[in-house]
């Protein structure tokens, strides 16, 4: 989703003439589709309230201008609409449809409402029309594959206007206002082609000029190459065109057939990067892209794509980088050109040079954030010039420009199923330099649906290690999420994984995370019953560290469930645990949970030592927040025993405490698994 407005069907011109119009013909679709904005719908005339937003459809070929026309309708009317425009395309230029919830999800961040990860399609779209509700919002939704897709993405609210561009019909939809689209008229497809060529050869032959338009029958994308193979070519006769396309008239679409023209006239290196292009992600076309794809320079790709532009080839896109976009038109003529000319070996190198590139150019985004590491800066000036970011910033630009070609390419390279190495070194660099950039939080979305692919591998390739790092990834966002019951389940399954892969580290996280997740749901035998399972096998690999965290965690599952000798055995033990590996942060909060404890169990005496002990141990670490919480906790036991003066103290001490303290509270340490093996 975008909102730039991005022509894949060719009537829409460049800023090149700032003082002509850039948009040229439709007056009359564009004036009945305003009109119908205005008419009554038959809710309306029946003396029912709307329920839904009025739909309205641009249906055209693709090639006929219908993105171009929606997106200038949407600009005139855009200024009825206060809480402003969403742009969404509905289906990958190789026909896929994307998801419902995919495109809810960014509907969904686009306004300021970030989706919960994992969450289902129903649900997404049910928050999507909350999110709407009330609103006066204008939706276009590009290329659909069906009325069920766009039905989903309707918001309840009569004051939104959803636009609609698709193929055909949207049959199921109530009162779809339809414009069909044929060629544009005669006037308007002469003047395209001069804004293309100049006014000289149409003034010269003006029936020449007729004549191309007549065998481009009006199609504003055959009419885009037409004009852009002519301004290669300043002495080629418009006739001589026309003759041309009209030899080969046995093909009754003019894009393919002027198409084939221009292929034809490429010198062949450039043809074979333009066939190769259709094995870009999502159409989206960068200079590294093409370079990896065709095996040059970034350079030469560089001013090869934007030849290619001229020629009407590629659509530009208003980005920070140079970024072009396969018109959706033409992706399966580059697709059938690229089968029929080259052997499914080259495809499939051509591939794995892409993916190449692209994990070397995500090891570089994510290297340039680790400036303390000597070794990531080795590795950084390793690389070859054109593969490095200048800044931390350049490099969080683009990998925020270039978010859905990557999980793009994520996703087919999976789909691919020849290239799994290369897919698994992709999405585990791509997982890097998410969280190294965006964080794991606000990135949790994108990682959701990458762990499922890296989860997909894992079962195709029978790689027990990495599923069980997959479903522990995945029970994470499940459980931050609040879905601790399908945590649950994937933590088992992890367990499984692991045990299979015989991966104690794997084996271990998935034990504790599954008496976590019983912890969450109340069930707090069965929690220390797992958390016991998984100190059994800290200690046997004598992992202090772990086993003393562990403690902690047994001790609170028994506080929970009110068996306060339990829990007080259990953090003596994660107190002293804590003592021996020297972790003094850890050491003061394990012994303020044990005071916590102690003053459940009736013993405030003990409570008012340990607090104080804790306090201690708190001020060593330098904890601010942890020695106000703890002076608190004096003031309420000093209260219990009878001292209201000494309380008050406390209570001081601690307010004096948060005042000075501006930094925000740390949460507690997090235990993760990589999803893929360590190295680069």
């Amino acid at each position: 989703m975008t909102d730039q407005a991005v022509d894949t069907d060719g009537v829409r011109l460049s800023d090149d003439a700032a003082e002509e119009p850039r948009f040229l013909g439709r007056t009359r679709e564009l004036k009945a589709l305003r009109a119908d904005i205005a008419r009554a719908g038959l809710d309306t005339l029946s003396g029912r309230k709307a329920p839904r937003a009025r739909v309205l459809l641009v249906a055209g070929r693709p090639g006929s201008g219908r993105t171009a026309l929606a997106a200038e309708l949407v600009a005139q009317v855009a200024g009825d609409y206060p809480d402003g425009l969403l742009r969404a395309r509905l289906r990958e230029p190789d026909g896929t449809r994307v998801p419902v919830d995919s495109l809810a999800r960014d509907l969904l961040t686009a306004l300021g409402h970030p989706a919960r990860a994992g969450a289902a399609e129903d649900d997404l779209a049910h928050e999507l029309r909350t999110a709407l509700a009330g609103c006066r919002t204008l939706l276009l939704l590009d290329d659909a594959a069906d009325a069920e897709q766009v039905d989903a993405l309707l918001p309840d609210s009569p004051g939104c206007l959803v636009v609609a561009v698709a193929e055909g019909p949207l049959t199921g939809i109530a009162d779809v206002r339809p414009c069909t689209l044929g060629g544009l008229d005669a006037k308007s497809a002469v003047e395209l082609l001069q804004r293309r060529i100049g006014s000289v050869r149409i003034t010269v032959d003006p029936r020449a000029a007729e004549s191309l338009v007549e065998e481009c029958q009006g199609r504003p994308a055959a009419l885009a190459l037409a004009g852009g193979w002519l301004a290669a070519r300043p002495k080629a006769a418009v006739a001589d065109l026309a003759k041309q396309l009209h030899a080969e008239s046995e093909d009754s679409d003019p894009v393919a057939r002027v198409f084939r023209l221009v292929h034809a006239s490429l010198p062949s290196a450039a043809a074979r990067m333009l066939r190769l292009l259709s094995l870009a992600p999502a159409g989206l076309v960068d200079p590294h892209t093409a370079s990896a794809l065709a095996g040059c320079s970034v350079s030469s790709a560089r001013t090869t794509l934007d030849d290619f532009v001229a020629l009407g080839l590629l659509h530009p896109l208003a980005s920070p980088l140079p970024e072009y976009q396969v018109p959706g038109c033409l992706h399966p003529l580059l697709a059938a050109h690229a089968r029929a000319q080259d052997r499914p070996a080259e495809l499939q190198l051509a591939r794995a040079r892409m993916l190449e590139r692209t994990v070397r150019l995500l090891q570089s985004c994510r290297a340039i954030t680790e400036t303390d590491s000597p070794g990531a800066r080795e590795k950084l000036l390793g690389m070859p010039r054109a593969l490095r970011f200048a800044t931390p910033r350049d490099a969080a630009e683009w990998l925020t420009v270039r978010r859905p070609a990557l999980l793009a390419a994520a996703r087919l390279a999976v789909a691919d199923g020849d290239l799994d190495t290369l897919a698994r070194r992709l999405m585990s660099q791509l997982v890097r330099a998410m969280v190294a950039h965006i964080g794991t939080q606000a990135a949790a979305p994108d990682l959701y649906g990458i762990h499922r692919l890296v989860l997909d591998v894992a079962v195709r390739r029978e790689l027990p290690r990495e599923r069980a790092a997959a479903l522990l990834n995945l029970a994470d966002l499940d459980a931050r999420t609040g879905r601790t019951a399908e945590a649950l389940v994937r933590y088992r399954a992890a367990l499984d994984a692991g045990r299979e892969a015989n991966d104690p580290y794997a084996t271990g996280r998935a034990m504790e995370s599954v008496g976590g997740a019983h912890l969450e749901l109340g069930d707090y035998d069965r929690a220390a019953d797992w958390f016991g399972r998984a100190l059994a096998q800290r200690l046997a690999r004598d992992e202090r560290a772990d086993a003393a965290r562990l403690y902690g965690r047994i001790g609170a599952a028994h506080t929970y469930a009110g068996r306060y000798g339990e829990a007080l055995r259990n953090w003596r033990a994660a107190v002293a645990g804590h003592r021996r590996t020297g972790d003094v942060p850890a050491q003061a909060r394990a012994l303020s949970e044990l005071a916590r404890v102690q003053e459940y169990a009736g013993r405030p005496e003990e409570s008012l030592q340990t607090c104080q002990e804790a306090v201690e141990w708190a001020r060593r670490a330098e904890d601010i927040r942890l020695q106000a919480a703890l002076h608190l906790r004096l003031a309420d036991t000093l209260d219990h025993l009878g001292d209201p003066t000494a309380a008050a103290l406390h209570r001081s001490r601690s307010e004096r405490l948060l005042a000075d303290e501006s930094k925000p509270e740390h949460g507690a340490n997090t235990y993760e698994i990589r999803s893929a093996p360590a190295e680069d």
